[in-house]
């Protein structure tokens, strides 16, 4: 019999066999396990490795088949590119000689032309845009201040006035920034010394006039007015003070000039002009270097004798003056406004005188040739009360 706790001897040994074989077999079991997953891993393993390795060759070889594709074909080149036909093509220049002036005249018409194409193929290059562009062209073209071809005259009754240049006279070739004003006297410049001539014109108007004073302000020359006829008695007189001034003139070792201011209204009457002129000239023949002008003019806010001639007898009775003036030995001169010399008178058939300019401006828009300019009557110079018509001349005449 046994006690409550005891085991038989026998049972127990057997029951720990049987537990070391179940424990020894779970671990081999295990075992096996362990080792299958390893061997799968790394089948796996080795078949990433074989897929990428293929895949790798796949790329290679379709880049190589790419690169060959490429070359077999033709590249593309800048010149092919369709914009450029927006530029026109300029031609090689020839190394060995230079481009006459025609080829090149040529060459930028073609290159115009292909511009101008080119631009109205573009989008942006509208039809209107177009029009408008040919209207400013037409508009410049017809704009006679914008031309060279036309001067702005402004007549006596304020009326301005596009007139055609003439081709035919001799155009003036002063370079008006070589003047330069010195105490308001005008004087032409070149390298740093004056070569042109500081001058007034005096009348009776002008009241007594001092030539000391003159000449100490820089003074080289004067124009006396001589006599004038009466614009409407069309009587003929002398200047009352022109003894007192060319003599004051002379004294003070100044140039000399006249003029005469006409109402003729015909060539006889100019004649007679000129011989009043030539007369009282020849006690102070040895003195008068500078120019006999002749003067005709409209009368402001009045009638004048010489209203109904035309441009025609204008220019005749001129002529008969100054040729009788030319013929005693004296220099001509005519002396006029802008719009008298280009639209009252024919300065084709006056071509042989010497023109004296009157114009009160800065810089004179007169584009023929002229000798003499009267730039201000208004001026201020010493040796002369109240207004001056102050001149300059471009012509060395005592010199001559």
């Amino acid at each position: 019999m046994r006690l409550p706790g005891e085991e038989e001897p026998g049972r127990s040994g057997i029951s720990v066999i049987y537990m070391v074989v179940g424990v020894s077999a779970f671990v081999l079991l295990l075992l096996f396990a362990l080792l299958q997953s390893n061997n799968k891993e790394q089948a796996d393993a080795r078949a990433r490795r074989l897929r990428q390795e293929q895949e790798a060759e796949l790329a290679a070889a379709a880049a190589e088949e790419e690169a060959e594709e490429e070359e077999a074909e033709p590249k593309l080149r800048a010149e092919d590119l369709d914009f450029w036909d927006m530029y026109p093509v300029e031609e090689q220049a020839d190394e060995d000689a230079a481009p006459s002036a025609a080829d090149r005249a040529d060459e930028a018409d073609e290159r115009e032309k292909e511009a101008i194409s080119t631009r109205k193929d573009r989008p942006d290059f509208t039809k209107k845009a177009e029009e408008e562009q040919q209207k400013t062209e037409e508009a410049t073209l017809e704009d006679p201040a914008a031309d060279g071809k036309h001067t702005l005259v402004t007549t006596r009754d304020g009326k301005e006035e596009w007139v055609l240049i003439s081709p035919y006279l001799p155009k003036n070739t002063y370079d008006y920034t070589k003047l330069e004003d010195k105490a308001g006297l005008k004087r032409y410049m070149e390298n740093g010394k004056k070569i042109s001539y500081v001058g007034v014109d005096i009348s009776k108007d002008t009241g007594d006039v001092n030539f000391y004073g003159l000449k100490t302000a820089g003074v080289d020359y004067v124009m006396i007015r001589l006599g004038a006829r009466g614009y409407s008695s069309g009587q003929i007189a002398l200047d009352e003070n022109f003894k007192e001034n060319i003599e004051g003139a002379i004294a003070e070792g100044l140039g000399v000039g006249v003029y005469f201011y006409s109402q003729a209204i015909s060539q006889e009457e100019a004649v007679q002009e000129a011989n009043l002129v030539l007369q009282n000239l020849e006690p102070y023949r040895a003195n008068i270097k500078y120019p006999v002008a002749f003067d005709m003019e409209f009368v402001a806010n009045d009638e004048a004798r010489i209203d109904g001639l035309s441009r025609e007898d204008r220019t005749a009775i001129a002529t008969a003056f100054l040729e009788a003036v030319r013929g005693r030995g004296y220099v001509p001169m005519l002396y006029g406004n802008k719009e008298w010399l280009i639209k009252e008178i024919d300065l084709a058939k006056l071509q042989d005188y010497d023109v004296w300019l009157a114009q009160d401006e800065d810089i004179p828009d007169y584009p023929y040739q002229y000798a003499m300019w009267q730039y201000t009557s208004t001026g201020v110079v010493n040796g002369i009360r109240g207004d001056a018509n102050l001149n300059i001349c471009f012509v060395g005449y005592s010199q001559r």
